[in-house]
């Protein structure tokens, strides 16, 4: 199937997007000429592999040996290492491990002799069968330290459960500690390296930009299956279908295997109450899953702490200024790709053989059109962030606030400080740009009550906002005489 960028002659290559100062930063890493111990975290197909692979070869590294550590017992493991091995071609002098302890001396024997040696999924090891080779890589690395030189060979663990990871390298009593050189941590795609990619390969659209942001957020490695499935440029329905739907479709079995799996079914009523209402309160959560699974409610406490902590999976957001351990909080699935496939893909997708695969798609395009108003929220503060970082735009933030709220119902879903110049900006964003209309009112309520709580706010240049998608320059000019300033997407990628 030949996609809509090529037959309009867009760039058909897919090329490496963003992650220029992180390039940079391996980069030198590699350069350096002596023994490097570095960590990469980020969560699953964020672009971890990708990135050292551009890194070795912007550096001119030649001699590298990467492999993916498996979940499994220690025979699993060597034998992951051997085949990686053979695939490398590392030559037949240097034996293949048959231990923990040959494995940790075989990667000090391929860093001497100037191998980058990269472990991906190196939380693994934190398994109690496979902790035993912690503490016999703590001798190596110590020893290489301690060696200057050592061929310009390096070591790089790369992990996608970060607090596991970062707590084999950074707890006080872990065989590792303090042993890192460098770290890195990899975020989502900046906004402007997305809209590259829809340049380069499809039509960088307000609407376009939503729906993939909303779906997919940040992580290359969909915006690359839906370019090699030919649809980044095709429509809603189209793309869905064949990303999800076909028995080969490559986004099939992506959420339950690269997230729940790891959790082993252990949290799916919290995950999917979450996901289809983001902002719950822990009150709400709770009478939903006594309805559905009452054996589990005395243990959200416990599940909550572990998604946040461990898993990275949910994050409670506090009222402004509130104490860290206010009991007002709400919750939110923090990965678009799991928000969206919990709340709209998840069940039409397991109906795939019983329902014809129109209807569903319908039904999931539509839940998820339905959701797009909390992520167009999360876009412009996005949005935000990144055009204040790179010196555009017509706010300088220095702080941003995920949005306030308190039990009057007062609901502001951005406020924005700009505290060199004393302006505070209040942000109301909707999905439709026609319900901003009347906005204007409604927000100046909300905003006298929220001074009466931040009272020191109250002498600062107040500026209203209001955002949607697309405003049309008819109903544009309306808002803005009924005092709101207005913004779309248009106007917020502007200059990115």
């Amino acid at each position: 199937m030949l996609s809509v960028s090529s037959r309009r002659g867009i760039v058909l290559q897919w090329g490496f997007y963003g992650r220029t100062r992180e390039l940079q930063e391996l980069v030198s890493i590699f350069k350096r000429g002596r023994f490097f111990f570095a960590r990469v975290t980020g969560r699953r197909r964020i672009g971890k592999t990708t990135l050292v692979q551009q890194a070795l070869r912007a550096s001119g590294r030649t001699k590298i040996f990467y492999v993916q550590i498996p979940d499994s017992a220690p025979a699993g493991v060597l034998s992951a290492v051997a085949d990686a091995m053979d695939t490398f071609q590392i030559p037949s002098n240097i034996e293949r491990p048959d231990s923990l302890l040959s494995l940790a001396t075989l990667v000090e024997k391929m860093v001497r002799s100037g191998y980058v040696i990269a472990l991906d999924e190196f939380q693994y090891f934190s398994r109690k069968h496979l902790h035993e080779f912690l503490s016999h890589l703590q001798a190596v690395v110590d020893r290489l330290l301690a060696t200057p030189g050592s061929n310009g060979g390096g070591l790089i663990v790369l992990g996608s459960l970060h607090a596991e990871l970062v707590a084999l390298l950074e707890d006080r009593d872990a065989p590792l500690y303090n042993r890192t050189t460098d770290q890195l941590e990899l975020q989502h795609l900046d906004i402007a390296s997305i809209l590259q990619i829809l340049e380069a390969h499809s039509d960088p659209t307000p609407e376009r930009l939503l729906f993939l942001w909303g779906l997919f957020e940040g992580v290359p490695k969909f915006y690359r299956d839906c370019f090699e499935q030919g649809v980044l440029a095709a429509s809603r329905e189209e793309l869905l279908e064949q990303m999800f739907y076909g028995s080969s479709s490559p986004l099939r079995s992506e959420a339950d295997h690269w997230f729940l799996s790891e959790l082993r079914g252990r949290y799916d009523v919290v995950l999917k109450f979450v996901a289809r209402n983001p902002g719950c309160t822990s009150g709400e959560l709770t009478s939903h899953v006594r309805e559905i699974s009452p054996e589990s409610s005395e243990q959200i406490g416990g599940y909550l702490e572990v998604l946040i902590n461990k898993y990275g999976l949910i994050e409670k957001r506090l009222p402004i200024f509130s104490k860290p351990k206010a009991r007002s909080g709400r919750y939110y699935v923090t990965d678009n790709f799991l928000r969206s496939w919990l709340g709209a893909l998840h069940s039409s997708v397991s109906a795939v053989n019983f329902r014809p695969i129109n209807i569903l798609v319908k039904q999931a395009d539509q839940k998820l059109e339905d959701g797009e108003g909390f992520a167009f929220e999360e876009l412009v503060a996005e949005l935000y962030a990144e055009r204040s970082r790179k010196g555009v735009g017509d706010f300088s933030m220095t702080h941003r606030i995920e949005g306030f709220w308190d039990k009057k119902g007062t609901e502001i879903d951005i406020v924005a400080l700009n505290e060199d110049d004393q302006i505070i900006r209040f942000i109301t964003c909707k999905r439709d740009a026609a319900k901003l209309l009347g906005e204007s009112k409604r927000l100046d309520e909300h905003v006298k009550r929220f001074l009466s709580h931040h009272k020191r706010f109250n002498s600062w240049r107040k500026e209203y906002v209001g955002a949607a998608p697309m405003i049309e320059k008819s109903l544009r000019a309306r808002l803005v005489q009924s005092g709101l300033f207005v913004q779309d997407l248009n106007e917020l990628t502007f200059e990115l």
